[in-house]
Order: structure tokens, then C-alpha cells, then sequence
């Protein structure tokens, strides 16, 4: 089949991503424009091989959307592991810990529910096929189609083609899918998204966005050992006072109990590993004595959007929106996003409705997105904490005030963070030469405490196949570095390449010595996080999908 004969599939709206942004997007158009008594195609594109198997986060769900969009949730069986029953937030030493005595209403957890994402967008996906919305799984977005600069729908990516870019006997050629209007919910750094963003600069005038990275371990504890409900949030060891982030241990019915460490994608010393951070973590003896017993089942990584309100991108163009995680819709106070995510779909749908009955999806009509959203208690909740990351460039104990600051002033704080950061995350890295402390085996000597068992302390490789994550090794690799030469020569000598590091997944690799040096890049074990992609200093890396279907496999993250 020719690029000219490629088939075409028409639908009135298509959204990207099946996670909760557009699931709940897609279901709430439906059934609005069934009630305006226009019947429409709506379509939803997944990359992964079903719902919810590229879905992780902590997770903690505020009700407060799934209120709005399904009232009767709990009598359709929405698998919510339990409702918060207990709560606690402690500073952790490399050795002890202290709790905090009081935690401020807008940071409790009272009224949510500890569950699986993976599991929630499945059932929610469930739910939108049982409406009459097509979700395609296992076809990846490869690139935004244009006619006369407006967004008129996505190109799928081919399938079966080898690592030569040869067509083997299974190529299946992507397909045109063309729409009134494109949403785009991929999550993190989606490559369309990422795209869009660029080619019409709808970053200008906002700050730069902040990226976190999660890293995530699921553990199998003795029978009635583990209270469902149970959530307790730390901040201290191992990240320290310079590094953003804390950790988050949640109880899961049957006793699983999930344990994980989010960190600050701006953090300075290039040697620094958020795998090896939650490692670090684990070596703690309040942790040591919660998972003893325990065996570990699942492992993964994601990256998340933590610059807040005025990190949030233009939202529309001509013919598409952003929602979601792509469009940073996240409360970095609450560590919470997928509420303000369903929110955003239901507000896009809505925008959408009245673009059809009006037959106009430039971006005139569309920015009532952005109206809408202003007008919404999404924009509440995040100007409320709009100076929270800011302060963290300050260090750990100025933040704690801002934060308290904060939480008196409706958000303002200081007064004097809201101003424009001129630097991105990666921008934040300091060169070797500058102060940074490396150590054993070529990486942080902090790490050099840690053994990896096997059993309880666990290396990447390890935790990877705790990921499930497959692909085909014989395509073209989805992770694509520019320069290869910058890597092996100016990377080393100015940051010992800290893509071995920041990658939770053990992609990238040094071989060789000397003049022999050589990137190897392990692309089947990509957990698909994005964080090569945002924090690589020469922004070289560009992470595209993979064949679609390919990647991790979680079930239960």
C-alpha cells in the first residue's frame, strides 16, 4: 500500500491516549451530544496493547470529577482498593523519624481512595465501549496531520517494519485518521503533544514546565498484615534537603502494600539516580521493618507534571486541545493529577459540543477551552498552589515556609515566586567541573552502600522484568539520539553522562573505552517514562513510540 492509497478513517473527534483524561472526555462528549440529539463518532487511540496497561501512578483518587461524570461509580463496581483511613506524613533520617502532628486540610487525603490507575482506566474503558466510543489499543500516534496549519487528524505508526527500516512479513501499514477535532491526552511528554507545543510555541510567556520523576515497587506482604487504606507520605532520606520529592507508601487490599519515591526532574548533581534513590529508601529501618516478609511483584516509572498553573501551555490551536497530564494539569502540593485530568476532558468536551453545533473547530472557538477551564474550580485548586515547586529552587526548609505561607494566603506566599523561571529542568545540571560529587563505580559514591540482593534490594535489569515490559527487538529503535558524538565525547567530559543514571530503566549504556567508546541504548527495556527525553542536557534524546502494544504490561500500578 502507497503513502497515496494509505486508508483513511473518518471520525468526528478522536482523542489519543486512553488514560482517564480521555477516557472521561470521550464518555462525557458522548453523552452530552446524545443529549443535544447529534449522534457522532468518537474514537480513542491507545499505544498499548489494552487499557490501562501504560497507566501508573500512585495512586490516591480525589472522587471530586468521577462525582460529576458517573454518581453511581460505587454501585458500578469502580475498583477502589479502599476509602483513606489512615493517614501520616513524616521527615525521615538516614536512621529515624519524625511525624508531623498536624496535616493541612487542603493536603489530607480525607474522602479519597488508594487505588490502581491501571485497573480505573480499564474500568473506565469498559464503560465508554459499553457507550458506543471505539478504543483502538495497540496503535501508537506517529505524527499530527496538517492541512493549511490546522490540526486535521493523526497518522498511526506502521507496524513490521525492522530494525533496518525493512518491511518484514507482518508490516500492516498505519492509517490516516482524520477528525474534527484532535484531543491530545497522551500523558507525560507525549511525542504529539511535544510537537504541537513546538511548532506553534504555546509555551510563550509561561514558565517552563517541571517535571518529577515516580519509581514505583509493588510488594506481596503475609496474610492480614497490610490495612487497606493505610497512606503515609515522607519527605528527607534519602532525597535530602536539595532534591524535590518524597515517598508514598499506600496499603492495597490483599495485602500489597506499594511503596515508591517521586523526585524533581531539576535536581543539580548529574550523578543522581531515582532508581537507586527508592533503593536508598529501602534501606531505611522503618521500611526495612514494613516490608519485612515481603516479596516484590511489580515495578515501574513514570514521569509527571509538577509546574502548576503557570507551566499550563496554551491549550487549543486550529482543529486540536490538550488535556491532561500532556497539558500538565497536576497539583504538585497534593501529589494528585488524575482528577484535575478527568475534569479537563469533561471541560474539553464540552468545548467540543459547542464546536459542533456550530461546525467551527478553529482555535477562535476552541480557546473556550481555556474559558472554561479559568472559570472551573480546576483553576481554583491550582492557583491556590500555584508558588509551591518555585520555592523548592530554595531549598527543603524555605519551601516548608512557603508552603505554610501558602496555605494562609490562598497561594501567594512570598509574592515574589511567581515570576517567570528562565531555566528548565535539565538546564539546572551542573558540570563535573562545577562541584558535582561522583563517586564509585563511575556514579554517586551515596550508592556505593547498596547491594543488590536480588530480594530485596533489586538493580534495574531486575526491576525491569518486574515491569513486564516487551518489544520486538528487530524495529527501528524508538529512542533517537541526534548526535551520538555528543554522547561519547562532550556528555562525558561535562556530565559523565547522566543517562545512565536518570533512567530508571537501564537504556542507556556506555561500552568500550578510549577511542572505542560506544552508546548502546537497550531500547527493549524502555519502561516508556519519558525521562531521557526531559532531562538529557543537549536535548538530543527524542522518545517516540515504539511499534504499537510494545512496552510495559502493568497490571495492578
Amino acid at each position: 500500500m502507497t503513502e497515496e492509497t494509505r486508508q483513511v478513517l473518518d471520525v468526528d473527534v478522536l482523542f489519543v491516549g486512553a488514560g482517564s483524561a480521555s477516557l472521561a472526555g470521550a464518555l462525557h462528549l458522548k453523552r452530552i451530544t446524545g443529549k443535544a440529539g447529534l449522534d457522532i463518532s468518537i474514537a480513542i487511540i491507545e499505544k498499548a496493547r489494552e487499557v490501562g496497561a501504560h497507566s501508573l501512578s500512585g495512586a490516591i483518587i480525589d472522587p471530586r470529577t468521577l462525582n460529576e461524570l458517573i454518581p453511581d461509580h460505587l454501585e458500578k463496581g469502580v475498583p477502589f482498593e479502599a476509602e483513606v483511613a489512615e493517614e501520616h506524613m513524616y521527615y525521615l533520617s538516614s536512621k529515624g523519624k519524625f511525624r508531623f502532628p498536624y496535616l493541612p486540610k487542603s493536603m489530607s487525603h480525607h474522602g479519597c481512595y488508594v487505588a490502581s490507575l491501571g485497573q480505573f482506566t480499564r474500568w473506565l474503558g469498559k464503560i465508554c465501549e459499553q457507550e458506543g466510543i471505539d478504543i483502538f489499543c495497540g496503535f501508537s500516534g506517529s505524527e499530527l496531520l496538517y492541512e493549511n496549519e490546522k490540526v486535521i487528524g493523526v497518522r498511526t505508526g506502521d507496524r513490521g517494519i525492522d530494525k533496518h527500516g525493512n518491511h518484514k512479513s507482518n508490516f500492516d501499514q498505519g492509517v490516516d485518521i482524520h477528525a474534527k477535532t484532535t484531543v491530545l491526552g497522551e500523558g507525560t511528554r507525549g511525542s504529539l503533544t511535544k510537537t504541537l507545543i513546538n511548532k506553534f510555541n504555546l509555551m510563550q510567556g509561561k514558565n517552563p514546565q517541571v517535571w518529577a520523576i515516580g519509581v514505583k515497587e509493588l510488594w506481596q506482604m503475609p496474610k492480614d498484615s497490610i490495612k487497606p487504606g493505610y497512606v503515609a507520605h515522607t519527605m528527607g532520606f534519602p532525597l535530602g534537603h536539595d532534591i524535590f520529592g518524597g515517598a508514598f507508601i499506600y496499603g492495597m487490599k490483599n495485602d500489597i502494600l506499594d511503596l515508591g519515591l517521586v523526585m524533581g526532574l531539576d535536581y543539580k548533581d548529574p550523578s543522581i539516580d531515582p532508581h537507586h534513590e527508592l533503593q536508598l529508601l529501602k534501606t531505611h529501618p522503618w521500611v526495612r521493618s514494613l516490608l519485612k516478609n515481603g516479596k516484590m511483584i511489580a515495578y515501574g516509572a513514570k514521569s509527571l507534571p509538577e509546574g502548576g498553573y503557570f507551566s499550563l501551555p496554551k491549550l487549543t490551536v486550529d482543529g486540536a486541545m490538550l488535556i491532561g497530564d500532556s497539558a500538565g494539569f497536576m497539583n504538585g502540593q497534593r501529589l494528585k493529577g488524575i482528577h484535575l485530568a478527568m475534569k479537563s476532558g469533561m471541560e474539553a468536551a464540552e468545548t467540543i459540543l459547542n464546536a459542533l453545533q456550530k461546525n467551527d473547530f478553529s482555535d477562535s472557538t476552541l480557546s473556550d477551552f481555556q474559558n472554561r477551564i479559568d472559570k472551573s474550580w480546576i483553576k481554583t485548586e491550582l492557583y491556590k498552589v500555584r508558588n509551591f515547586h518555585q520555592a523548592f529552587d530554595y531549598g527543603l526548609l524555605p519551601a516548608l515556609v512557603n508552603t505554610g505561607l501558602g496555605l494562609l494566603t490562598g497561594g501567594r506566599a512570598w509574592g515574589v515566586l511567581n515570576h517567570l523561571p528562565s531555566k528548565n529542568g535539565h538546564e539546572h545540571l551542573t558540570k563535573l567541573d562545577s562541584g558535582s560529587q561522583s563517586g564509585g563505580n563511575g556514579g554517586n559514591s551515596k550508592y556505593d552502600q547498596l547491594e543488590f540482593d536480588g530480594n530485596y534490594l533489586f538493580d534495574k535489569v531486575t526491576n525491569v522484568y518486574h515491569s513486564a515490559t516487551a518489544h520486538d527487538e528487530d524495529q527501528v529503535p524508538h529512542l533517537h539520539v541526534q548526535d551520538t558524538d555528543i554522547c561519547i565525547n562532550r556528555c562525558t567530559e561535562e556530565f559523565g553522562n547522566p543517562c545512565k543514571y536518570f533512567c530508571p530503566a537501564d537504556v542507556y549504556e556506555m561500552t568500550g573505552e578510549d577511542n572505542n567508546r560506544h552508546l548502546q541504548i537497550n531500547f527493549s527495556n524502555c519502561v516508556h517514562c519519558k525521562t531521557c527525553d526531559i532531562m538529557d542536557p543537549y536535548q538530543i534524546i527524542e522518545w517516540v513510540p515504539p511499534e504499537g502494544g510494545d512496552g510495559p504490561a502493568w497490571v495492578n500500578l
